[in-house]
């Protein structure tokens, strides 16, 4: 006796008698959906324009006039503007003036920066150590130095270390000594309004930054017998690293272009341009020279450069955004 057993299949298998599965088909997005897709960049419309006449427009004009013969006769149309190609480029790579100028823009940007994080970081680990109503003080006064304009604040501190009525020599005894006549004085007084007026964006945001830190990981180090600056430099400031690379790079494209400050304290830029950085120097070419066209090319370099600084910036905030 044999058993007559017979496999199974499903109705819709192959070799069953059924027809094969149709493969699965996309569906194509509905025309509504696909209009919806479209509906952000609509809202957002109008805000494009704005900026893109704005920033690009001005931006295609100093790019344009860089490669132009653009002189005050240009301008009051006594001689038509020729095309230069790169010859104000050559021009400007050519001169020594400008890699100073460049150099001590570089210089002066990094000691700012490095001056700006220090206070500003050292500023908001305070902030954690004290009371309630000395922290609402510190803060309010550091926000009131932010909200200065850079004019007036120049101007107040010009009136500090006046060396005829200024309180500042008074009390360090420094008689009639004039802190925009030397280059790195001047430089140091500059620095420090700089520092007045940048820091409490740093020291805000670090204080932000350490306020988010879980505090059983710093009551943890602290019972692990660290000291305060071993539990920055091991805690803090790994944890905060993401808001110190924000904060340092905003400080150098801040620092980079100082501009008002520069121009209103030393007069110009100093005794003989002493104290020029490269904004002040394309203002002095463009407008004390009527040299419009190698003020537009240091303009371009400007661009260019804090071109690549802002695209580091976005890399690094795309980075963080990942992570979390």
């Amino acid at each position: 006796m044999t058993a007559n057993t017979t496999a199974y299949k499903a109705p819709g298998a192959p070799g069953a008698g059924g027809t094969a599965p149709r493969p699965l088909r996309r569906r194509r997005p509905a025309p509504s959906a696909r209009r919806s897709g479209w509906t952000p960049w609509l809202y957002l419309l109008p805000a494009l324009v704005l900026l893109g006449g704005l920033l690009v427009y001005p931006i295609y004009q100093l790019g344009l006039i860089s490669f132009l013969e653009y002189t005050q006769a240009q301008v009051s149309g006594g001689e038509p503007a020729t095309f230069q190609g790169f010859g104000n480029y050559a021009t400007l790579f050519g001169d020594g003036q400008f890699w100073q100028v460049l150099l001590a823009t570089v210089v002066f940007a990094a000691a700012c920066v490095l001056a700006t994080l220090l206070v500003g970081c050292a500023l908001a680990v305070l902030l954690t150590r004290i009371r309630a109503l000395p922290r609402l003080v510190l803060m309010m006064a550091a926000l009131g130095a932010w909200a200065t304009p850079a004019i007036t604040g120049s101007t107040v501190w010009m009136f500090l270390f006046d060396p005829d009525f200024g309180p500042v020599n008074r009390v360090l005894g420094l008689g009639d000594f004039s802190w925009t006549y030397g280059r790195y004085s001047a430089f140091a007084l500059v620095l420090l309004e700089v520092l007045w007026c940048s820091f409490p964006f740093v020291m805000v945001t670090v204080y932000a930054g350490i306020r988010a830190i879980p505090a059983e990981v710093l009551e943890a180090a602290a019972l692990d017998g660290a000291s305060q600056w071993r539990i920055w430099r091991s805690v803090m400031a790994p944890m905060l690293r993401p808001i110190l690379v924000v904060v340092t790079i905003q400080s150098i494209i801040w620092d980079f272009k100082v501009f008002t400050q520069i121009y209103v304290m030393t007069g110009g830029g100093g005794i003989a341009g002493q104290n020029l950085v490269l904004n002040v120097y394309a203002y002095q070419k463009a407008f004390a020279s009527s040299q419009y066209s190698l003020g537009s090319a240091i303009g371009v370099v400007m661009l260019v450069i804090l071109l690549a600084v802002t695209l580091v910036y976005l890399r690094l905030v795309r980075r963080q955004g990942e992570e979390l």
